[in-house]
């Protein structure tokens, strides 16, 4: 049998390196497509070089591709002014292609009066900037499924957006690097937030993994199933899934950390000695450089996301997928720590380990 096509866009990213790993591993062919070649691609994956904006020549590039995983990700002091068309140009990719258009989604646009528990059918209420872009991207994708704007040959566009957590894991770029252990080689770890207040991550290889099982589904024909599943009826040209990861305390979170990093010979020796020290976010510093700095504003914007406890209900995407890809938190972080180039060699992650499902 000839193998699916997905296309992935953006994937020299940390979300678009880990579909490309996902949807090759399932037994897809990939289009890699990306400026600049990725690092590595594994045997079925192809580098596709045509920038976003040249729509003609990337759908010539990507023709008879199924799927379009959007993983362009635009500088985050940028979203006012890329978020939105950049990912116009995804879905005119996947309009023109006749593919289903598959999205990871955030929980910015609950805002910070969301509850405990997040579903699916839980109303948006943004309370930010990005809040508010994240919303309207979210409209504009289900206006188009609708027959909105756009009415192509191939009939209105066909979606799914897969919402999840704090993203961490595959490479530099998150919060667990450029915070949680910014300053692990001297001993201390940092939590952005009150120690005592759930807050919802996701494993990045487990959340591609999530993309490409729901992909398989959903060209299946199956949406009968999707209406079926808990949660609010949805259109079986939109659909939208809640992807639950991991959902940890920050006491819970930095204690899984310190395993991990025994786990991989990543302790430093003055911990050995001395022990682990943990610190806070300079909150108030950070908003005072908001003032000078437009990344420090953006953060400090967003800072509500630790404070307010909040977890993902993936009761539907279980219904609709089955057991979901749930590689243990200690697991996890052992390998995210090893992909920023922590440890050594003789202590890597137990490769059999990295895929469980739950």
């Amino acid at each position: 049998m000839t193998p699916r096509t997905v296309l992935v866009l953006g994937a020299n990213g940390r979300f678009g390196a880990a579909a490309v790993a996902a949807f090759a591993a399932a037994g897809w062919r990939v289009l890699a497509q990306a400026r600049r070649r990725p690092a590595s691609l594994p045997p079925n994956a192809t580098h596709l070089p045509t920038p976003l904006d040249h729509t003609d020549a990337l759908v010539a590039a990507a023709a008879g591709a199924q799927v379009v995983v959007y993983a362009v990700n635009p500088t985050y002091t940028a979203w006012d002014t890329q978020l939105l068309p950049l990912a116009r140009l995804g879905m005119d990719v996947a309009e023109r292609l006749g593919a289903l258009f598959m999205l990871p989604g955030n929980v910015y646009g609950l805002g910070e009066r969301m509850p405990a528990l997040l579903r699916e059918d839980t109303p948006p209420r943004p309370s930010t900037g990005k809040g508010r872009l994240r919303v309207a991207l979210e409209q504009e994708i289900q206006a188009r499924t609708a027959g909105g704007t756009h009415r192509p040959a191939q009939g209105p566009l066909r979606a799914v957006v897969i919402r999840a957590g704090d993203f961490y894991g595959a490479g530099t770029g998150s919060w667990l690097d450029l915070a949680v252990v910014k300053s692990l080689a001297a001993g201390k770890l940092v939590y952005p937030g009150p120690l005592d207040k759930p807050h919802a991550w996701a494993y990045l290889p487990d959340l591609a993994r999530s993309f490409a099982a729901v992909a398989e589904r959903l060209l299946a024909a199956v949406p009968e199933k999707a209406e079926a599943a808990e949660g609010a009826p949805q259109s079986p040209a939109f659909q939208t899934f809640h992807f639950p990861g991991h959902t940890l305390t920050g006491t819970e979170l930095l204690d899984a950390v310190q395993q991990a990093a025994a786990d991989i010979g990543a302790v430093p020796p003055r911990v050995q000695a001395h022990g682990w020290r943990r610190g806070s976010m300079p909150w108030g510093v950070i908003r005072m450089m908001g003032w000078l700095v437009p990344m420090m504003a953006a953060i400090a914007e967003m800072r509500y996301l630790w404070q307010v406890p909040h977890a993902l209900d993936g009761t539907r995407l279980t219904a609709f997928i089955g057991n979901l890809p749930a590689t243990p938190v200690r697991v996890a972080l052992a390998q995210a720590l090893a992909d920023l180039g922590l440890g050594d060699a003789a202590h890597r992650p137990d490769a059999a380990l990295a895929s469980p499902v739950r």
